[in-house]
């Protein structure tokens, strides 16, 4: 592709960068932001930059946030002894917008792969461990994906923290397997939520 001007070919460059973006995606957003007026582009550019340098991880939960505890966590409407396991700040979204739950969350920050190098190091699993160990917590769901990994960081999970006087329970499999909850409607979700079943060996 050739560029008449290497700014374009710079912002081009940038734009591909993003994950299910290609070049000729990236050029037709870079053409179009030239075509509005320059105020879209700055605030856009203002936008981004505000996210990279101001966004917050929840203290607690590991959720975004502005402030050291997101929203969910300050509130002091919400179920303490609820907490729902997560993987991404994603699915904390997705199941926020059902409107049928009110407790908490931990988000591990992704779920045991061996193939991909991520073990329990890799994961919030201690930060998850001392927020039970505080003896709030009565009930912890597991909202992790449909997959062998999920599965797998399910069975992990239960297993190092089954010594609590907890009761474990996983959403409800009206969730086809494979699924990521970012990806389920609100309605299927809201259900799995609502009946989620035990968890045991």
């Amino acid at each position: 592709m050739n560029f008449p001007s290497k700014v374009l070919e710079k912002a081009v460059d940038e734009i591909a960068g993003l994950p299910g973006i290609g070049r000729k995606s990236a050029m037709r957003l870079a053409l179009y932001l030239l075509k509005q007026p320059n105020s879209q582009g700055i605030a856009l550019g203002n936008a981004i930059q505000e996210l990279v340098k101001e966004i917050k991880y929840c203290k607690i939960c590991h959720n975004f946030s502005d402030q050291e505890l997101c929203e969910i966590c300050a509130d002091p409407k919400r179920n303490d002894a609820l907490l729902c396991v997560v993987e991404d700040v994603r699915d904390v979204m997705a199941i926020e917008n059902t409107g049928q739950y009110r407790g908490k969350y931990l988000v591990l920050g992704g779920k045991l792969s061996p193939m991909e190098g991520i073990g329990p190091d890799q994961l919030r699993i201690e930060s998850l461990e001392n927020k039970i160990a505080q003896g709030n917590v009565k009930e912890v769901i597991f909202a992790l994906s449909a997959t062998m990994e999920g599965d797998t960081t399910v069975y992990y999970l239960y297993k190092r923290l089954k010594k609590y006087p907890l009761i474990f329970s996983v959403i409800a499999r009206g969730i086809a397997v494979g699924d990521e909850l970012e990806y389920v409607d609100e309605i299927s979700l809201g259900r799995s939520i609502n009946n989620r079943q035990p968890y045991h060996e």
